[in-house]
């Protein structure tokens, strides 16, 4: 198995489709490299994978905005296709595995309100922290 793990922004806001009655969230994320080439002129490389996230797991869809920095795991596949001038091209798609969000700035709404945006809501990022009445730093095993 081959498997990709891509941390960057979204291109634009995520689409959900209904395909043979399956969900799919189709969104891009765009990783930039920053080099110096050999003659010490620093030079920029924008790379652009498009992700297809087969799942009935929804609840993800309002955080994947434009911008929103993100984690993604899958596995690679390289679609070819024709362009209008007639030449071939090819793109880098990755059926996702998972997703999660890392951070970015708070949407436009969020700062408006004054409101402090949920990052990781429960149906997101399924985090479970251990509470303080589950034990306290004397109870640790070393």
């Amino acid at each position: 198995m081959v498997k990709l793990q891509i941390i960057g922004n979204l291109g634009k806001d995520c689409t959900t489709n209904m395909v043979s009655g399956r969900n799919v969230i189709n969104f891009s994320v765009a990783h930039t490299e920053r080099y110096k080439d050999s003659a010490g002129v620093q030079k920029e490389k924008t790379l652009w994978v498009d992700c297809a996230y087969w799942t009935d797991k929804t609840g993800i869809v309002p955080y994947l905005r434009k911008g929103q920095t993100v984690y993604v795991e899958g596995t690679p596949d390289v679609r070819t296709y024709t362009k209008n001038d007639g030449s071939a091209g090819a793109s880098l798609t990755v059926r996702v595995m998972g997703v999660q969000l890392v951070g970015g700035s708070p949407r436009q709404e969020d700062a408006e309100s004054g409101g402090i945006p949920e990052r990781f809501p429960a149906a997101v990022a399924d985090v479970h922290m251990p509470s303080a009445a589950a034990g306290s730093a004397d109870d640790l095993p070393f």
